[in-house]
């Protein structure tokens, strides 16, 4: 049986089930409504909300060692760095902050590392990530969801929503909320990784258009307040190489053949990546 970890009962109050939108209580090692809708809390930690249609496609298992691996590195500080400090910006230290798309909880943890009375919950459709994400920190719960359904949360319950390098629903963003909360949305310029794309031509390239089509889509819920690009370069060793591309959706088009020892790898490569601080209108 599954002990209901503190993060994830202190989150009990703002958690709606997802079927009937009642509220959750604790039973054994799951959570259950009051219809009688039961979800189970996973060993890890972590509850599975998700039911019915197949979520949107998630990390696989290679795909989270390999995020879980590259991460420990701290080449990606940077971004964390600036994810944590545009979130203390926007909260006191007793908020709430939920991270959609979260991964591993490595941004989530970032942040909470800077609130020292904040909670936080992840949610992601992979219970490889979440199996990491539900451990990631002592005040951070974590769900199985996905960005593209309602989310199962009351509503104007978040001080702070990240998307970090995940997809977007504006709407429900907008929803989960406070209204003086903010939206964190983190994203590749068409610089990021470019090094990369010699050598291994199946990566996924950064469409000119996604800044566009990013304000369209968030035009009609937020205003931007503040941007930074953060950009450098990093000095990578052939592993993490292999593991930055593994941890990518690029991972799931790249033959095998253009990961063997017979490829040459850069052994320094540009990040460079655009952190936006959004309002709800």
């Amino acid at each position: 049986m599954s002990v209901l970890r503190p993060a994830l009962e202190s989150f009990l109050d703002l958690l709606h089930c997802p079927t009937c939108r009642a509220h959750l209580h604790p039973r054994g090692g799951a959570l259950r409504c009051l219809t009688g809708h039961t979800f189970d809390v996973a060993r890890h930690g972590y509850v599975s909300l998700l039911s019915g249609t197949s979520a949107t496609s998630g990390d696989d298992a290679a795909m989270a060692r390999a995020r879980a691996r590259f991460l420990s590195t701290g080449k990606y500080g940077p971004i964390r760095q600036a994810v944590a400090r545009l979130a203390t910006d926007a909260v006191t230290e007793q908020g709430t902050v939920v991270d959609v798309g979260c991964g591993t909880g490595y941004y989530l943890a970032g942040v909470l590392d800077q609130l020292p009375f904040a909670r936080g919950l992840g949610l992601d459709t992979s219970v490889r990530a979440l199996r990491s994400a539900g451990r990631a920190h002592e005040r951070a719960a974590a769900a199985t969801w996905d960005v593209f359904r309602p989310f199962p949360l009351a509503d104007g319950v978040a001080d702070v929503v990240l998307d970090v390098f995940s997809p977007r629903n504006p709407s429900e963003f907008h929803r989960v909320l406070r209204s003086i909360g903010r939206l964190i949305v983190v994203r590749p310029t068409q610089r990021h990784l470019t090094e990369l794309r010699g050598p291994l031509p199946a990566m996924v390239t950064i469409d000119p258009a996604k800044e566009e089509r990013l304000h369209r889509a968030l035009n009609p819920f937020f205003d931007a307040a503040v941007t930074e690009l953060i950009e450098y370069p990093a000095s990578l060793a052939r592993q993490e190489v292999l593991d930055l591309v593994g941890m990518t959706p690029s991972a799931r088009h790249m033959p095998s053949a253009d990961l063997d020892g017979h490829v040459l790898m850069p052994d320094q490569v540009t990040v460079s990546v655009l952190a936006t601080s959004y309002r709800p209108r």
